[in-house]
């Protein structure tokens, strides 16, 4: 899966996003996988993540957590995100102790998912690294807007929302926290990171000129 993968910016910022995500595997361990990934979402609600949803229904910013766990299949993509190592390494050493049978991916800076994943005593089974963008770059939105698109595997959070967004927050319609919210709740899979969105606004919005 590589929905999480193509997150862009800088070290201080990533180092305050991680993803922790299960699915199952067409014919392997599908089969009552719908039960073992309740169980996984249990673990990572006991972490107060700042997202967290399923592909089948939605996010928490849209589904309730009663409407996300009582939909769950065997098909899910099940999705946490975390500000802190901390809960990461505590998730992990929960889920191995657990022992569902299923395989979990987590997305961060390399050094710091290898640190937890120790700490936890886990090893890890594989690696994947985003080889970046090839192509047009001049036709793409600023970096500093790609940042905040990228949090959104799926493209469902446009650059065009992300600059109306900024706007209204330097216009005083919204505050930071309320762009955030209208950013996280189109991506559908629960990965946004609300928390870092609100940071990054609150850091462009002194750089947006408004027409008189």
């Amino acid at each position: 899966m590589t929905h999480t993968l193509h997150r862009r910016g800088d070290r201080d910022s990533l180092s305050r996003d991680y993803i922790v995500f299960t699915m199952s595997a067409k014919g392997l361990n599908e089969e009552g996988s719908a039960e073992r990934m309740k169980k996984f979402l249990g673990i990572l609600l006991e972490h107060d993540p700042v997202n967290y949803g399923d592909m089948v229904t939605g996010n928490c910013h849209v589904k309730s957590r009663e409407e996300i766990l009582g939909n769950i299949q065997s098909t899910s993509i099940v999705h946490g995100v975390f500000t802190e190592e901390r809960a990461v390494i505590e998730i992990l050493a929960k889920l191995k102790a657990a022992d569902l049978g299923m395989s979990v991916v987590v997305t961060g800076i390399h050094d710091e998912t290898e640190k937890s994943c120790r700490q936890s005593g886990l090893a890890k089974h594989t690696v994947e690294n985003s080889l970046g963008i090839f192509g047009q770059y001049r036709k793409l939105p600023a970096d500093e807007v790609l940042q905040l698109t990228t949090m959104c595997g799926h493209g469902m959070v446009p650059a065009n929302l992300v600059e109306r967004m900024l706007v209204e927050i330097k216009r005083g319609k919204k505050t930071p926290r309320e762009g955030a919210l209208e950013l996280t709740r189109p991506c559908h899979c629960g990965i946004y990171n609300p928390v870092r969105a609100e940071q990054l606004l609150g850091r462009l919005v002194p750089l947006v000129t408004l027409d008189a």
